[in-house]
């Protein structure tokens, strides 16, 4: 049965939600509020939460499509990518899950029915694994489900890793953890391969479909395992994968959306050949990184943005060798929305910022790669006669300006160079090590803060509240009672404090049990619990003790304040800029809010004030903010936009005000919308490629920013002898006087340049025949001595020179070789004889070469040796 990758994914989801599992949209590939993953790599990340305790859904059975992203590290080879046929930055990942639900038994027979039944995959195509010691899968596999125990295979621990194996999975070296059971599909006797287990396992004959893994322990530090109270069910099964074999081929680059990519990648770039691998590299990498900028990650030089240009220059690479003259990556964005759009709406939605984004990051690294070349002339004119170019420039090349080593070898082999691979080789291992180790998060997931309470908010209505202390914590302690000075966690049955989320910081206040006193300074979410952060100012807190909750009224509504701002700023920014404007981080306090959205350019001053004046319109309007609890998907429904990185349960809380802005909001606003006062943007800037960021004010703290700006400009006033409405013209006025002494002085210089030139002809000697003139000159800067080294080499149209002067005790050195000389003397090996010995370097072209050095009592020496070296070369 023939299935496309589409109705494939839609067939699993509808099968688990037959069987009484929640569908669950796709998780962001940025993983929320958890540092020990760079992308979301699995279908269980957005549920780890779940397994470990610390959250509680309301639902025990799920499933889901899981966008996934593996690009470095342990997890994927990128320089692999397109020349195999199952390595991927990207691929989707089709999961069921179960939290203390059902177990093995109804695991393998969903997973056996959806294969056999729903997909119609023959039975005797399918070969499953149990790990060595499971007794209880292998029988469900052989008695309940049939399988011959000739295609059962039971697999054991890996040799030299203690606890990993094929069949046990666990979640880090501590933790919650399980044996595995895997299907596999059998391609046939035509492809090499064995099974399993065998020495020739590693064939491409035998594929790994699904994982079903068996989360049953809790492993300890020292490597013991305990029971874990509700045994659960991860399960995950690549698309592209089960996709290549409904449709009849090996190569996951073969199937319906790969084949479609690599066409539209083909016509664009202008070849035919489609077997070609620098097709499947393209096709594999638009997905990555339209995804991944469609969930928030830009371009850069860090962190998750440095991955990603790293995927998007590879991708240009591949294109520009296939022959591609203009930009062509982002042309691909249209065709993946199509295949994959109506799966994930968040990409349909950004399809404008995609692309813009990959248009102007690929335009960069077409400039970059000329720096690059530029780069190589200047390594090149430092080797002298060596003729092989170290690995480490080699490297240098490859890891700031994304030239590959075949690169660098095409552009230097007709001017007769080499390179040093086997040292290029060694310094990228160093740079595959350190990625592997920044991807290896080592966290003891059992000494992570737990907390089994849950907190209500009651803060919405009020911020004083009667409570109960449920928990107290010292460190990652639970304890019975706190003492004077003791900076500890604080758990309620309920409180009015806000705990930080979706941009807004947590409240502050008190917290009273008679006369004992609880500062706290910030408040957070740990699972289901608010906890109280802070120290004791007085008195002792004991566990299950009655407590006044007190919050910061004054900083809380001017939070509030702030918070609401930035809903109507939002609103306002899509207004003016356009519908391509998205959320892409925000943080709200009481003294400032701070804005980033995804934009492509500066924004100028006349559309700031037309997007300030729309915020300031919609608060004197003082519209009613209202604020509903419907289901989420009411909410989406209704047209509120949901905040980028915030994480939200099936029932979420609007907000609107007026019809001017309609959101997706957990955090607490201002009653009306003229409860603000007054907005004022304070600054507007890039913080990463298509990404701006806006800072402003609102409420008493816009007031304030505004009186603080008069208080400048009178001073300022007052400096330039002016009154405030005529500073700017009295400025003008006085740079203009300043531009006409700086003209004067440059005049003057030049002219006491022009005359030392005069004078130092008189210092030119021959040696061997030719006019050789080295001096140092005085009271000169770097740029005079430029225009004073093109002066005398116009005046004697044949010699060789080398100056110098000496600035804030710095060395400054040029050299010139008029052109019928070149071939004897070299500009820049003859100011590297100067510059060595002033601890110093320098290079150049050959006719003209300039350079530094910091040892100023070695220059005259220097200098005096250039005749000595001059004499074995003219």
């Amino acid at each position: 049965m023939h299935m496309t990758t589409s109705e494939i994914r839609t067939a699993f989801l509808e099968y688990f939600r037959s069987q009484g599992h929640q569908v669950v949209d796709s998780s962001s590939l940025v993983p929320h509020n958890d540092p020990t993953l760079l992308f979301t790599n699995a279908g269980m990340n957005q549920f780890k939460d779940v397994f470990l305790g610390g959250d509680v859904r309301p639902y025990s059975r799920a499933t889901t499509a899981q966008r996934c992203v593996r690009a470095g590290g342990k997890h994927n080879d990128l320089d692999n990518v397109g020349y195999t046929a199952r390595h991927h930055t990207f691929f989707e990942m089709l999961g069921n899950f179960s939290f203390g639900d059902y177990f093995k038994q109804d695991a393998i027979k969903f997973a056996w029915t959806f294969l056999t039944k729903v997909l119609q995959l023959p039975q005797e195509k399918l070969l499953v694994t149990v790990y060595e010691t499971d007794d209880e899968a292998y029988n469900i596999w052989a008695n309940e489900m049939g399988v011959p125990a000739d295609r059962i295979v039971r697999i054991g621990d890996n040799k030299g890793a203690p606890y990993a194996s094929d069949n046990f999975w666990q979640m880090g070296d501590t933790g919650p953890c399980g044996p595995c059971t895997e299907i596999f599909y059998d391609h046939g006797e035509h492809i090499w391969g064995g099974r399993p287990g065998s020495p020739e396992e590693d064939g491409d004959r035998f594929i790994e479909i699904w994982n079903v893994v068996f989360m049953q322990f809790n492993r300890q530090v020292d490597g013991s395992l305990e029971p874990l109270p509700k045994p659960s069910v991860d399960t995950g099964m690549g698309i592209e994968r089960i996709s290549a074999i409904m449709q009849g081929v090996h190569s996951n680059y073969e199937i319906d959306i790969f084949k479609a990519l690599i066409q539209d990648a083909a016509k664009i770039v202008g070849v035919t050949d489609l077997e070609n691998k620098s097709l499947r590299v393209i096709a594999d990498h638009i997905r990555s990184c339209a995804f991944l900028i469609a969930d928030g990650v830009m371009p850069s030089n860090e962190g998750r943005g440095y991955v990603l240009r790293r995927i998007i220059r590879r991708a240009v690479r591949h294109g520009r060798k296939l022959g591609a003259k203009d930009t062509f990556f982002y042309q691909l964005v249209a065709t993946l929305v199509t295949l994959m759009g109506d799966a994930y709406p968040e990409l349909k939605s950004q399809q404008p910022v995609v692309e813009r984004v990959l248009k102007l990051e690929e335009e960069q690294f077409v400039r970059t790669l000329d720096r690059g070349l530029s780069l190589l002339e200047d390594e090149l004119s430092r080797l002298g006669d060596v003729r092989e170019i170290p690995g480490a420039v080699v490297f240098k090349l490859y890891d700031t300006y994304g030239f590959p080593a075949d690169l660098t070898a095409d552009v230097v082999r007709d001017r007769g160079y080499t390179i040093d691979e086997t040292a290029f080789q060694q310094e990228m291992e160093k740079q595959r090590e350190r990625a592997k180790e920044a991807s290896n998060f080592a966290v003891d997931y059992n000494k992570q803060l737990k907390i089994e309470q849950s907190s209500a908010f009651c803060g919405y209505e009020k911020t004083i509240d009667n409570a109960v202390i449920t928990g107290i914590y010292l460190g990652d302690e639970a304890v019975s009672s706190l003492n004077v000075g003791e900076q500890a966690l604080i758990v309620l049955d309920h409180t009015p404090f806000y705990a930080e989320s979706g941009g807004q910081m947590g409240d502050v206040g008190l917290l009273r049990s008679g006369e004992a006193l609880f500062a706290v300074t910030d408040t957070q979410k740990v699972g289901q619990a608010i906890v109280h952060k802070g120290f004791v100012e007085q008195g002792v807190f004991q566990l299950n003790a009655a407590v006044e909750a007190v919050v910061d009224n004054s900083r809380r509504n001017a939070t509030a304040l702030h918070h609401s701002a930035t809903h109507l700023l939002h609103a306002a920014l899509r207004n003016v800029l356009g519908e391509h404007v998205a959320q892409k981080g925000s943080q709200v306090g009481p003294d400032r809010l701070r804005f980033d959205f995804s934009h492509f350019e500066a924004i100028n001053s006349a559309v700031l004030r037309q997007i300030e004046q729309s915020v300031n319109a919609e608060i004197r309007k003082n519209a009613l903010i209202d604020t509903q609890l419907m289901s989420l998907d009411e909410a989406k429904t209704s047209g509120a936009m949901a905040l980028f990185g915030e994480k939200y349960g099936d029932e979420v809380r609007v907000v609107k005000m007026g019809g001017f802005s309609t959101e997706l909001c957990g955090g607490t606003h201002a009653t009306h919308t003229g409860d603000i006062g007054f907005f004022k943007i304070i600054s507007e800037g890039g913080i990463a490629a298509g990404v701006r960021r806006i800072e402003a004010v609102a409420g008493e703290a816009a007031l304030a920013h505004i009186h603080q700006l008069g208080e400048q400009l009178d001073e300022a006033a007052a400096i330039v002898k002016s009154d405030a409405l005529s500073v700017v013209s009295k400025i003008r006025q006085m740079q203009e006087r300043s531009r006409l002494l700086e003209r004067e002085i440059e005049m003057l210089k030049a002219k006491l340049a022009a005359q030392a030139g005069n004078d130092l002809l008189s210092q030119i000697v021959r040696i061997n025949g030719e006019q050789v003139l080295v001096a140092q000159l005085d009271d000169v800067d770097a740029k005079s001595l430029r225009t004073t080294m093109d002066d005398l080499k116009n005046r004697l149209q044949s010699a060789v020179l080398l100056l110098a002067t000496v600035n804030d005790d710095k060395v400054s050195l040029i050299a010139g070789v008029t052109a019928d000389l070149t071939s004897k003397v070299k500009a820049g090996e003859l100011v590297n004889v100067v510059a060595q010995q002033v601890g110093g370097k320098g290079g150049g072209r050959p006719d003209m070469a300039q350079a530094g050095g910091t040892d100023v009592a070695a220059l005259p020496g220097a200098l005096k040796s250039v005749h000595t070296w001059l004499e074995d070369r003219l």
